[in-house]
């Protein structure tokens, strides 16, 4: 096998980055320099769900597996893009809306659900982003599927000022299979290839609820 080419999926870490109402800001800060200590260093503080990241099932049920005993099979495999680009806010995505490309996958997959949304980063408007639809979630795992991520900040739709919305159905669905939920993805339109291999694999943080990752999808022939 022979890589082609690296397409990276992933969100920079800054004190910019963009997180889900309430979560910790990242926050990078000096603490030793080549000049002072003979060595560059930082301290991070940033929370579990920052930039592009991974839900372990933990992170909407107890008795799931946290992000460090999830297998890691379940990070790496053939990537599914489903497009939906032009979506609206808030509007749900259901299978119907991406039947032809959901019935090409099979178990093992990675799909991940191409939304466009991602051109709204770091504005008011990509917190309001489409959200998937439990019925096409609920088709995904029934075809083997254990891994979804999407190029938005959130699977299920993101409550507003006034905490409306229906909670977090797909969210729960996939870790009662112990699935893995990716969020915050970006650079879809770059995977111009089919059967991208994609590796999602995250920090291994022992006993916690996820992790960000260095998203990419590989070309290889």
């Amino acid at each position: 096998m022979e890589i082609v080419r690296v397409v990276d999926l992933s969100r920079e870490i800054t004190a910019e980055t963009v997180v889900y109402p309430g979560d910790p800001v990242p926050h990078i800060a000096e603490h030793a320099t080549i000049a002072k200590d003979g060595f560059n260093l930082v301290s991070i503080q940033m929370g579990s769900q920052s930039g592009t990241h991974v839900d372990a099932p933990f992170h909407f049920d107890d008795d799931t597996e946290k992000i460090d005993e999830v297998p890691l099979e379940r990070f790496v495999g053939r990537g599914v893009l489903l497009h939906c680009d032009g979506i609206a806010a808030r509007e749900r995505i259901t299978l119907d809306s991406v039947r032809t490309e959901a019935e090409s996958t099979r178990a093992g997959d990675i799909v991940i659900v191409h939304t466009g949304w991602a051109r709204h980063y770091g504005s008011p408007l990509y917190f309001d982003n489409p959200f998937l639809d439990a019925g096409l979630v609920s088709f995904l795992l029934e075809r083997g599927v254990r891994t979804i991520g999407l190029d938005a900040l959130n699977i299920d739709e993101t409550p507003d000022a006034d905490h409306s919305g229906e909670g977090f159905p797909a969210h729960h669905l996939i870790a009662e299979v112990g699935g893995i939920i990716c969020e915050n993805l970006c650079n879809l339109e770059a995977v111009d290839f089919a059967d991208p291999l994609v590796s999602l694999l995250p920090m291994k943080f022992v006993g916690i609820d996820g992790a960000p990752v260095r998203a990419v999808a590989i070309e290889t022939r």
